[in-house]
């Protein structure tokens, strides 16, 4: 039977969904306006996804600091209201006629803050509004949120700048914003007792001593790493391996890269129902081991190259992971202090955000001195690795999730 959610848990699933998907809407319309209207190229629209990210490395661990600090719905109103600010300022830009690459990654990084405030205190704040036994279905409801934005962002803002030009998708961003910040309002925190004054990096100290010391958050934060890897390698190397050697066009590139989004919501929709029919710790193998499935699968198209197969396998990289992303997030606040969840999570975040920069060299450099055929078969290797680790940890021997630690 299905938990009966708080009014303050939905305003949370409702906020959540409108932030990610303004996020999504103004990810996706940045690069399309980088090159309608100021010409730029791969290089530009590189850097400009690296200024994007860079939030997720410098501000994650001070935002989950903050999370186990302060008001995590006034931290996320605040990060959501700065997002707002810079779409709107980037949407004057645009109408003035000043917009410019520079201008785009500034306001790029100041939207990317609203995402990353969001990654560190939604998970800090769930278990404070629902019961234990609610919570994989509770991640998996924010998780659907995020898949369907994923899947829906990027054909959205295509289509609004296509049919009235690149201000509409800014504004129905910042409307999303908007909204989202209003949903957060409502939302009733329990109180928490204050934490003793103690420096700051003394207490990112005890987040990483927590997590190392975890025989269950360890092995998650190194199959993170190596997923994150594997995962930056393979798309480095897959859209020109699709257009040349399994002689794709642009829109079946598209395609079969919006089967992942199909496949994230339908691992998000299955989450809960696995969690029940399983053993908990089987049910987190499943992200691993769909991991490998669909790097074989695309190994295979190297024998067989048709474009389903390709697709097919981005379908399972979205299945797999989506499940992974539920059932981890729910063990880690489980097993992890309430007072520390917002640290936890930070560091869980830095750590897969850093190994995505080595992720897509590694494939550079591979694609440029190997074969194709070297990279798919490096990449079957690297989710083989995540698969391994996560196999030889305590997890798999989980029968349910442990008890919850205290506040």
């Amino acid at each position: 039977m299905s938990p009966a959610f708080s009014a303050s848990f939905q305003r949370l699933a409702w906020s959540n969904l409108l932030a990610q998907s303004a996020e999504q809407l103004s990810l996706a319309a940045v690069p399309i306006v980088a090159v309608l209207l100021l010409q730029a190229g791969p290089g530009e629209i590189g850097l400009l996804a690296s200024i994007q990210s860079l939030p997720f490395l410098l501000l994650s661990m001070p935002l989950g600091l903050l999370a186990d600090r302060t008001s995590r719905t006034r931290l996320m109103a605040l990060a959501e209201t700065l997002r707002a600010l810079a779409l709107l300022l980037l949407l004057a830009l645009i109408v003035t006629g000043h917009v410019s690459i520079a201008a785009l990654a500034i306001i790029g990084f100041m939207a990317a803050v609203g995402t990353v405030a969001f990654s560190v205190a939604a998970p800090s704040l769930v278990p404070a509004l629902v019961q234990v036994d609610g919570l994989a279905q509770a991640n998996g409801r924010l998780e659907l949120a995020r898949s369907a934005a994923f899947a829906a962002g990027p054909a959205l803002a295509g289509a609004l700048i296509a049919w009235t030009g690149a201000s509409a998708a800014f504004v129905l961003s910042g409307m999303l914003s908007v909204a989202a910040v209003l949903c957060l309002r409502g939302i009733v925190e329990p109180t928490r007792a204050a934490m003793p004054a103690r420096h700051p990096l003394l207490e990112l100290q005890d987040g990483a001593k927590w997590v190392w010391q975890s025989d269950l958050l360890r092995p998650m934060m190194f199959c993170s790493v190596a997923w994150n890897i594997s995962w930056f390698m393979l798309q480095a190397a897959y859209v020109p391996y699709a257009i040349h050697d399994l002689g794709l066009d642009a829109s079946g590139v598209g395609v079969t890269l919006a089967l992942y989004g199909v496949g994230m919501i339908l691992g998000a929709l299955l989450a809960p129902r696995v969690v029940r029919a399983l053993p908990f710790g089987q049910a987190i193998l499943l992200g691993p081991y769909f991991s490998v499935l669909a790097a074989v699968t695309m190994a295979l198209t190297l024998y067989w190259p048709q474009g389903w197969l390709a697709a097919l396998s981005y379908f399972f990289f979205g299945v797999g992971p989506i499940i992974w992303t539920i059932t981890s997030t729910t063990l880690r606040q489980t097993v992890t202090p309430r007072a520390m969840i917002g640290r936890v999570t930070s560091i869980n975040i830095v750590a897969s955000t850093g190994a995505r920069p080595l992720g897509a060299a590694l494939g550079g450099v591979v694609g440029v001195s190997f074969p194709v055929s070297v990279s798919l078969w490096c990449v079957v290797l690297g989710f083989g690795l995540q698969a391994i680790i996560i196999s030889a940890s305590k997890i798999r021997t989980l029968k349910r999730l442990p008890e919850p630690l205290p506040d």
